[in-house]
């Protein structure tokens, strides 16, 4: 099979989640690293692949996608064997509805505390942590009844999820309060093919 080209930034929790599941599912992949620094996702050759100018991107045999929650919709569809996104109508449900949670409320809490920290992002501090300990809790009493995200078999739901999830202290966000995240931290980062990103000191961007 031909390696799945995958235009990435490694410390951006966007592109982890495709490379994730590209390893989770044992797919050979060519990494392309797109300088975010130098504006290289703003130049024409890359806006030709993804005119939003962000990463992730991937090109699968000429199959151009942008956008990380539908790259993995896809690779689910093409390469998951019906394992990582359900067809019942209700935890497809409940899968789409995760997703539009890392879109949404995770992005916009405990992403950007670390977008702060790392890359230096305006963001007001106080506000995003205390959001994103607000979303935290939520999360972390839906997992006290089941191992994952839907159900007690990892889905994509989890994979995107993951990423910022798991980096949320380079943020100034603890995990410490909740039992419940960081043992599903710990069953993600147990399944075969896990890869992690690498891990930032908050605010010296440095990497380990």
């Amino acid at each position: 099979m031909q390696a799945i080209k995958l235009y990435n930034f490694p410390r951006s929790g966007h592109a982890h989640r495709v490379q994730l599941m590209l390893s989770l599912l044992q797919l050979p992949t060519e990494l392309i690293f797109v300088d975010l620094a130098k504006g290289a996702h703003k130049q024409p050759d890359y806006l030709a692949i993804n005119p939003f100018g962000q990463v992730p991107a991937i090109d699968d045999q000429g199959v151009v996608l942008a956008d990380s929650n539908a790259i993995l919709v896809y690779l689910a569809h093409k390469y998951g064997n019906g394992r990582w996104l359900p067809t019942d109508p209700v935890d497809a449900a409940k899968v789409q509805r995760w997703l539009s949670v890392t879109a949404g409320p995770i992005a916009y809490s405990v992403a950007r505390a670390r977008l702060i920290t790392v890359f230096g992002a305006s963001y007001n501090a106080e506000e995003v942590i205390a959001n994103a300990h607000a979303v935290l809790n939520v999360i972390d009493q839906e997992l006290a009844s089941r191992q994952y995200l839907v159900g007690n078999e990892p889905t994509i739901a989890d994979v995107s999820a993951y990423s910022y999830i798991a980096h949320a202290p380079e943020g100034n966000v603890s995990l410490d309060d909740y039992a419940n995240i960081r043992a599903w931290l710990a069953r993600i980062e147990a399944l075969p093919g896990f890869v992690g990103m690498p891990r930032t000191i908050a605010g010296l961007q440095k990497t380990a």
